[in-house]
């Protein structure tokens, strides 16, 4: 099926877009360059996404196959190239994610959204150990950028500094939200708001009922 005209690409379509504008190659090359340039951190590598990103690619006439070799006992490897159409679609694509914001849910945002099941004493200790584990990353992260930014222009460790960014806000929210719930200025009783939540429920099954 075939991309229409208002679409972004997925991620890992991107990725591999990416990669065949620098040069033809084949899967393999992609996972291993994806792993030595540690894009595989953000993209969350897995084989079986990279294959799909190049079979709807495929599809689509973006990229193409221009060869079919075998190095040794290995497999048969295809190697695919971008194609003119594909080079103009990966453009806007990356213009539109660039400058379009979009709303993306974390695993935190999920997780806290439930955070009333928690008593505020235990949230506010869990909470302490997640800005703990901030702490650690954002050290950790900061050093490798010193370390490898010695030999690396800034722009080819842009995500990189972009995910400190964020993980220094992430924590400034946490200790912030921590201080409230030690205070006791953000407060709630599990039991009382189950309680109303199953009046609620009871009222509005009689209203139907009538």
């Amino acid at each position: 099926m075939a991309h229409t005209t208002t679409e972004r690409g997925s991620l890992w379509e991107l990725a591999v877009m990416a990669l065949l504008r620098e040069e033809p190659m084949h899967p393999y090359q992609m996972q291993r360059l994806l792993r030595e340039r540690h894009e595989d951190e953000v993209l969350g590598l897995k084989r079986g996404s990279l294959y799909h990103a190049i079979r709807r690619l495929t599809r689509s006439g973006l990229i193409q196959p221009v060869a079919v070799g075998r190095e040794g006992r290995r497999p048969e490897r295809t190697t695919y190239r971008l194609t003119p159409n594909g080079e103009r679609e990966f453009v806007r694509w990356l213009q539109a994610r660039i400058a379009t914001p979009q709303s993306e849910p974390s695993e935190f945002m999920g997780s806290i959204s439930f955070l009333v099941h928690l008593p505020p004493k235990d949230a506010s200790a869990r909470l302490g150990l997640r800005a703990q584990a901030l702490e650690t990353q954002i050290d950790a992260l900061g050093q490798t950028l010193q370390r490898v930014g010695r030999f690396v222009a800034r722009v080819h460790l842009i995500e990189r500094h972009y995910l400190l960014a964020m993980h220094k806000a992430e924590l400034a929210w946490v200790r912030a939200l921590t201080r409230e719930l030690r205070s006791g200025r953000l407060a709630w009783d599990l039991k009382a708001i189950l309680r109303e939540v199953r009046t609620a429920r009871r009222k509005a099954a009689l209203k139907k009922e009538r």
